[in-house]
């Protein structure tokens, strides 16, 4: 894999290694828990992006000021 697979592969794989590594166990939460491993990063960067903007990443996202206030709280970001 390189860092121009797009961003679809790149989840496909790493679900695909996630469910390797469980051997067969099943998970618990899966929505939840992809959320939160994929959200954090994603903030990171986009804020980043907008050197820590608020209203410009909230812009960028589509979504409220305030949303993006309380997801950034979450992440303690």
């Amino acid at each position: 894999m390189t860092k121009n697979d797009p961003l679809a592969e790149c989840v496909t794989h790493a679900m695909e290694q996630y469910f390797h590594d469980l051997n067969g166990e099943l998970p618990n939460n899966l929505q939840s828990f992809f959320i939160n491993e994929v959200e954090k990063p994603f903030l990171e960067v986009v804020m980043k992006q907008v050197n820590g903007n608020q209203t410009r990443a909230a812009d960028m996202l589509g979504i409220n000021r305030n949303t993006l206030r309380k997801k950034l709280k979450t992440y303690n970001l």
